[in-house]
């Protein structure tokens, strides 16, 4: 007695001291000494327990001889634990507690708590706990003690409340006066308070937190499911404390909360109203706090190893918003209404803590309040009456602001690294985990190829049966399939599955429950035969000797057996139950032809008669009661009973499990957490608010459903996702009902609501909004339709769309009743109705609200205005859409928000623009004129007001701006718009001329398409401003408007093609005329000009932006014109050459000369007789005198770059079926050569003897003669055959004509031969040795022989053609026949005789050039044929008249003969006398005969046969002229009769 006494004693005076410090150090506990309340405070107040703080009265000698923290731990006996059991008479004194458990008056100071010895220590298996913990060996003192006495008491005080808080109660309906039922709640009111009111002594002493995983946990998880619900309350709000507290420590436990009660008592359809309202309400104040939220997705949700808290608690939430299972629940209507609640503002809260968390990301372009720090929503109505809250056992919010903001407080020090990136791909590797699982569930094969496909899993037989071993969410029935598949592989899985399992040391039946325990036997007999083969041979290979078996087959045999004992003994289907004796005999001589012994048999069937061996369940079968529908109330509670028994035992199970476990737990403080968990549950967070905003008219759940859209929203905008954003939006647009085809008569006051919250999201999100713009300006836009309806207007005086089923239809039609738009014909009554409705859509605020949003587009950023303003043209064009009734909201906000936005930069006005100008031009191009008109003057007061603002060189945007009246001008054909387009111009140029700089372009493309219209008005107007600017403003601001300029002349150009008004062309004509002295009189201003000519060399950017331009443009007008015009063209295109010709660089001409030579393209496109016929007459042949003025002009620049060109152009003009072009291009080569030859290089003369030598061989028409010949001409040809010939003969005529006026200047062989006829005619008198000609104007000095040789035998050639061609009647004939007219039959008599006079004329002249010595033997050689050869031909020729055209030629051969030297004669005379002597035959003309007795008298004394004294050749005397007739009487008898 005096040992107990003693004990006794000691442990009241150690309270009494703990009290009496709590006195001194504490003012909460003070007045409560003798209650309960402050043995808890010594738990509780950090400092009391901190051994530092404790007052020296601790020390006394009664208590210095007690355990200290050097104690070992084997002082504490086992009988602790029994010795609880009389903890319960502490709450005794029950006429002093509440009815809520909260103590009331003073315990008697009289009443002394009889406290065991052995609770003054730890007991042995905290002691355990803690050797493990800390790795140190059993039964050696623990690492890490108590520092004092005092935090011992604590520890074993609070461990005493646990214990005492799992007392069981008794049967039947709990009594609120029962001594069980208030000591529990007692007991769990004081640990809330203790851990309400912790200190860190207690929240970070190891001891403690073991404490509470092991008393705490355990304690709370059976009466976290209790029936009563204060009980159940109490256990929630301790449930609270703990996570705000003690979360880091509690990872596993917290999980084991949720998921085994929380969340099941959720789930089950046979749980009461009040406890869902209880976890409801505690989920309610979980989800106020973000960093709750965040933490809870980051550690479970991110965890392989964890359940899905976070997804399964917002699944189960959006479920309880809906509305789903109320009938099952058998609650009321406004019960059901109160869960839907109070899941919404569940839902509610955790958007607004995930829109809180990520608010530092969040910029609001109006800088209002963001939605996480909104006001709280009001208090449920007092209509309903909820169950009593579990606030009064808590703080007003237990998770105080130092656990939300993760900073500072002991419950949310990290316990791991917040790796955003890291968890994320956590969570999908999680994910994909899951979805193999789901894969492996209905087709394992398909799982586990698609987990090896992702890489979650090992391919060999091992990983794969680590696998099933270890992960418990596979469906039993499918491992077990898997398993005894016959497969190889199925094979070599089981075979590593088995082998995994140790089996060593158990009894056999225990090692069959170990086997079955990880899946289901399948229900073919070979595959339970495959199991329970390797089985067998597992147990008796881990344990070798110490069975009874004699090998596998008795293992294998009487694992059989065990199976069919166990279905035998409890299965319901079985009457007949198997005895012991059976069981015994059915196994004799298993072993190896021997039996077992009987003691084992009977053991083993004892054992499975008490208790059956369970295979593994599948999930399915264990959650099919949550779903079954419940007939009563009684039923519904016995049910709900059950399950909580389960689900207690299960809870404590885990709990127990877990409490040794220690899980890193991470405090998120990343933003970027919120991403992955909004696109986890965003459709459950739609789903609960569609269907909340869909079927409840309730006003406060359509108030949470959109706060909670609006949230998502901030979300999902903040973070840029797009696919949730553009959802939710979609959502609060179809719950506005604007767009709906039901329209708006069913609007609601929630409807309503919606649209001022789509508005304030449009307001505050916008910045984020991006394609979800689409919906909100739709609404926008019928919003206000919706408010011209409220205000009475009609359809027919709206300028709007009706909307129907499509959206829109395309008009309305006039009826006896008032018809309004959306509606069709409703009375008078149900208008008013509609109006009343729809009013509140008018108010002020809504109207304001809507303005607020397009005046607060300058607030957006650069992203997201361009979304805004794409959009809002988008929504305008299908206003725009109906043909009838075309409605012009948008595109007048369009306009002012251009207005509003026309201060920002450049760069961000650029991407807008580019977006509104695209608009203007589709709807400058409507069909509609008042639309089109409205367009066309908006886009004036635009332009006008940003030209005001001027523009820096080289910038661009004037030319972005304007471009839509060039895309108008384009493509609209109304004369209105047209004129009015080019009114809005003409104004921009009179009034902003000096602003204008890039938008000159614009601004020459509209007068460009001006230019070609028909009506005389337009054009007027364009052509007047363009030469105001060309006349006026270019002489002002060239510099501004050069990099337009060519733009103006291509205006100019185009106003010169316009053939309706002649006058305006010559007049543009005469402009571009002027232009060119711009170009002239300032080059400097092109060669600084740079902008896009960065690739031009400086002196280069004057032909190019200045020169070409003109003169391109000059022969485009050529090119298309009429005669008067293009000739005028063509006119002034020379004179700017001619007259700033000088200018030109070199490489600049060949580019001029490709624009020139444009001009015979068209004689190059097919045969339009009439119009080429008239080009070639007219313009080629002007062109081509142009260009050789042009090439002699400028000859020294363009010989070396041009020749060619020009060479191949005139050869190109010679070979056209046109007489004039051919004789022209004949006459230019002429000019070009003699006027120029002079400085003719050798190798120029070269080509252009090759070039006539081309033009020779291509003009003698071989072909023409040869097909008459053969017969093969066609219709066609031969009405064009006597043409071609025509023309090419008189080519060659012409170009003999040429070589003979370049050879000896135009004019000399005329004059020539004209001497010689006249000197035949006086008959001269002889002189033997008449000075030779040497006087030469031609170009014969500067051909070199071979040069001369090449023309002469081009001359020769031709001469051999034409002679051939006269000497074949025959096919002269068929000439004739063909279709060439004339009297007589074609011949080229002239052809054939110019030629040859030709040749010898360059013959002859080279025969007498001292300077060609070393070519004479070849000119000799050649005269003697081609003379004799000639003289041959004429003695052949048959025709007087073909003799008389070779009169001359005869006369220049023997003229030129007659000049030579004697020597030389001598070589000709005696090579030519017999021919010559054939002549006198003929009836020659005197003055032929002149010459011949001349040249007869030449012989005579050249040959010595006569002589002549004087050496004149007068008449000869009587003697000489008497012999010379006797010769030629007998020479030629009849001749010489005839004359005579």
């Amino acid at each position: 007695m005096n040992s107990c006494y003693s004990k006794t004693f000691c442990i009241s005076r150690r309270c009494f001291k703990v009290f009496r410090f709590l006195h001194k150090e504490s003012r909460v506990y003070r007045d409560t000494l003798v209650n309960m309340t402050p043995l808890c405070s010594i738990i509780t107040t950090g400092h009391c327990l901190d051994p530092a703080n404790l007052c020296s009265d601790t020390k006394e000698s009664g208590v210095e001889s007690e355990p200290t923290e050097s104690e070992p731990a084997e002082a504490v006996t086992e009988g602790t634990q029994s010795s609880l059991d009389d903890e319960g008479t502490l709450g005794s004194d029950s006429e002093h507690v509440h009815a809520n458990g909260i103590p009331g008056t003073p315990i008697s100071a009289s009443f002394t708590p009889s406290l065991p010895d052995d609770r003054l220590s730890v007991s042995s298996n905290d002691t355990q706990v803690k050797n493990k913990e800390s790795g140190a060996a059993p039964g050696q003192p623990p690492s890490a003690k108590f520092s004092h006495i005092l935090q011992k008491d604590a520890f074993l005080v609070f461990r005493s409340l646990c214990k005492l808080s799992m007392k069981p109660l008794s049967d039947g309906p709990p009594d609120p006066k029962s001594h069980e039922l208030r000591s529990k709640v007692l007991s769990l009111q004081l640990l809330l308070s203790i851990l309400q009111n912790a200190g860190p002594i207690f929240k970070t002493n190891e001891m403690f937190i073991n404490a509470i995983k092991q008393y705490l946990c355990v304690a709370l998880s059976k009466n976290g499911v209790s029936s009563v619900p204060e009980v159940f309350e109490l256990s929630l709000s301790i449930f609270l404390t703990l996570l705000s507290h003690f979360k880091t420590h509690l990872k596993m436990q917290i999980e084991v909360f949720f998921k085994e009660i929380f969340l099941y008592i959720l789930e089950t359809s046979t749980s009461s109203y009040d406890h869902k309202w209880m976890v409801i309400q505690t989920l309610t104040r979980i989800c106020a706090d973000a960093q709750s939220v965040v933490d809870i997705y980051v550690n479970y949700d991110c965890d392989l190893n964890a359940a899905n808290i976070f997804e399964r608690l917002v699944n189960d939430l959006s479920k309880i918003a809906q509305g789903r299972g109320g009938h099952e629940l058998g609650t009321t209507p406004l019960q059901e209404l109160t869960l839907r609640k109070k899941g919404l503002e569940c839902l509610v809260s955790i958007l607004k803590c995930m829109v809180e968390w990520s608010k530092d990301q969040y910029v609001n372009p109006n800088s209002q309040t963001s939605l996480g720090q909104e006001k709280p929503l009001e208090q449920e109505s007092t209509e309903t009456k909820a169950p009593e809250t579990i606030n009064r056992y808590g703080s007003i919010n237990s998770l105080d602001s130092t656990a939300s903001s993760g900073i500072g407080s002991y419950s949310t020090q990290m316990s791991g690294t917040d790796n955003p990136e890291q968890f994320e791909v956590l969570k999908q590797q999680k994910e994909i985990i899951e979805q193999g699982i789901d894969l492996f569930n209905k087709k394992p094969k398909r799982g586990i190829q698609y987990l090896q496909e992702q890489g979650m899993l090992g391919t060999t037989s091992e990983d794969l049966a680590q696998f099933l071993h270890q992960e418990e969410r596979l469906d039993s029935t499918q491992v077990g399939e898997f398993l005894g598949d016959n497969d190889r592989f199925n094979k070599e899985v089981m075979y590593a599955y088995v082998d995994q399992m140790d089996f060593q040391g158990k009894d056999f039946v225990s090692a069959l429950r170990m086997f079955l325990e990880g899946f289901r036997l399948p229900g073919e007999a070979q595959k339970i035969d495959r199991l329970m083969e390797k089985f067998a041979a597992r147990y008796l290979e881990c344990n070798q000797g110490q069975t009874l078996f004699a090998s596998a087959d008795t293992a294998y045999v009487l694992a059989y057996s065990i199976i069919m004992l166990t279905t035998d003994l409890h299965s319901p289907q079985v009457k007949n139950k198997m005895t012991k004796e059976q069981y015994i005999k059915m196994n004799r001589g298993i072993n190896d032809s021997k039996d077992l012994p009987e003691e084992y048999l009977s053991a083993i069937y004892n054992e499975i008669a008490g208790k059956k061996i369970a295979m593994k369940e599948t999930k399915e079968l264990t959650m099919k009661s949550n779903k079954q529908s419940v007939a009563s109330e009684k039923q519904r509670r016995l049910l709900y009973n059950v399950e909580m028994e389960q689900m207690a035992k299960t809870a404590k199970a885990l709990m127990e499990a877990v409490s040794h476990v220690q899980a890193p737990f991470t405090s998120a403080t990343h933003l970027e957490h919120v991403r992955p968990m909004f696109k986890l549950a965003w459709t459950p967070f739609l789903a609960a608010f569609s269907v909340g905003l869909q079927d409840c008219d309730d006003t406060e759940v359509a108030s949470l459903c959109l706060e909670g859209i609006r949230c998502a929203i901030r979300i999902a905008c903040i973070f840029s996702i797009q696919l949730e954003r553009d959802a939710y939006v979609q959502a609060l647009a179809r719950f506005t009902l604007l767009t709906a085809s039901s329209g708006i008569a069913e609007m609601k006051q929630k409807n309503i609501d919606t649209i001022k919250t789509l508005i304030t999201v449009a307001h505050t999100d916008g910045n984020y909004l991006g394609n979800s713009w689409h919906e909100i300006l739709k609404c926008i836009s019928q919003l206000e339709l919706a408010q011209l309806i409220g205000t009475g207007v009609k359809a027919r005086y709206i300028s709007g769309t009706v909307r129907g089923k499509e959206g829109f239809i395309a008009s309305t039609k006039e009826q006896s009743n008032d018809e309004y738009l959306g509606l069709g014909t409703v009375d008078r009554k149900q208008i008013a109705s509609i109006q009343e409705s729809i009013g509140e859509t008018s108010s002020q605020s809504v109207v304001v609200a809507v303005d607020r949003i397009f005046t607060g587009s300058t607030r957006l950023d650069g992203n997201a205005i361009v979304d805004f303003v794409r959009w809002l043209c988008a929504v305008s064009m299908d206003e725009l859409a109906s043909p009838t009734h075309p409605r012009m909201f948008s595109l007048q906000k369009i306009v002012e928000i251009s207005y509003y936005n026309m201060g920002r930069i450049r760069l961000q006005w650029s991407r807008i623009w580019e977006v509104i100008g695209d608009h203007f031009n589709k709807v400058g191009c409507n069909s509609n004129e008042d639309v089109a008109i409205f367009a066309v003057d908006s886009l004036r007061q635009l332009s006008m007001k940003f030209l005001e603002k001027g523009e820096l060189a080289n910038f661009r945007f004037q030319k972005d701006f304007l471009r839509p009246f060039e895309h108008i001008m384009k493509k609209n054909r109304s004369p209105t718009i047209r004129d009015m387009v080019v009114r809005c111009i003409a104004q921009m140029v009179n009034s902003q001329a000096a602003n204008i700089r890039s938008g000159w372009k614009n601004i020459f493309s509209v007068f460009h398409l001006a230019a070609s219209d028909q009506d005389e008005s337009i054009v007027e107007l364009a052509f007047q401003t363009t030469g105001h600017i060309v006349t006026n403003v270019f002489e002002k601001h060239f510099a501004a408007t050069i990099d337009s300029f060519q733009d103006a002349v291509k205006c100019l150009s185009e106003f010169a093609c316009n053939a309706s008004f002649p006058d305006t062309s010559m007049e543009a004509i005469r402009l571009i005329r002027h232009c060119a002295k711009y170009v002239s009189e300032r080059p400097q201003a092109f060669k600084d000009y740079t902008s896009d000519d960065m690739n031009v060399a400086p002196e280069d950017r004057v032909w190019v932006r200045g020169w070409f331009p003109i003169l391109f443009e000059l022969s485009c007008i050529i090119n298309r014109c009429k005669l008067d015009v293009r000739t005028r063209g063509l006119t002034v295109m020379f004179e700017v050459m001619k007259t700033y010709g000088h200018t030109f660089e070199k490489h600049w001409w060949q580019d001029l000369f490709r624009i020139v030579f444009r001009i015979f393209d068209n004689m190059k496109l097919p045969e339009q007789q009439t119009e080429k016929a008239e080009w070639m007459t007219t313009t080629c042949n002007h062109a081509l005198y142009a260009i050789c003025d042009v090439f002699t002009q400028y000859f020294e620049s363009l010989s070396d770059v041009l020749l060619d060109d020009i060479l191949a152009q005139l050869y190109w003009c010679v070979q056209q079926d046109n007489e004039q072009l051919a004789r022209s291009g004949t006459n230019c080569l002429e000019n070009v050569v003699i006027l120029n030859g002079e400085k003719f290089s050798p190798e120029t003369w070269d080509k252009t003897c090759n070039c006539m030598l081309d033009i020779f061989k291509t003009t003698i028409p071989h072909i023409v003669i040869v097909c008459v010949k053969q017969g093969q001409l066609n219709k066609r040809d031969k009405s064009r055959t006597p043409t071609t010939l025509l023309i090419k003969c008189v080519v060659q005529l012409e170009l003999i004509q040429t070589i003979d006026n370049i050879v000896f200047f135009p004019a000399t062989s005329k004059k020539e031969d004209a001497e010689n006829f006249a000197a035949a005619q006086r008959d001269a008198v002889y002189t033997a040795h008449a000075p030779v000609e040497t006087q030469d104007q031609g170009m014969y000095r500067y051909l070199t022989s071979e040069q001369l040789f090449k023309l002469l035998d081009c001359l020769l050639e031709s001469h051999s053609f034409a002679k051939a061609f006269n000497s074949n009647n025959e096919q002269r004939t068929l000439l004739w026949k063909a279709g060439f007219k004339g009297k007589s039959k074609p011949n080229l008599l002239k052809q054939e005789t110019s030629s040859l006079a030709c040749g010898l004329r360059i013959l002859f002249r080279m025969y007498t050039d001292e300077s060609r010595q070393g070519a004479w033997e070849e000119v000799q050689r050649r005269l003697l044929n081609v003379c004799s050869e000639a003289v041959a031909y004429f003695l052949a020729l048959t025709s007087e008249s073909h003799r008389e055209a070779w009169t001359n030629l005869l006369l220049l051969f023997l003229t030129k003969v007659l000049k030579i030297s004697d020597e030389r004669f001598k070589a000709h005379a005696s090579r030519y006398y017999p021919l010559l002597c054939e002549i006198m035959q003929f009836d020659l003309i005197p003055e032929l005969r002149a010459v011949l007795r001349k040249f007869y008298l030449r012989i005579g004394i050249v040959f010595n046969i006569a002589q002549l004294t004087g050496l004149h050749l007068g008449p000869p005397p009587p003697t000489i002229v008497a012999t010379l007739w006797l010769c030629v009487a007998l020479q030629s008898p009849v001749w010489f009769t005839r004359n005579i």
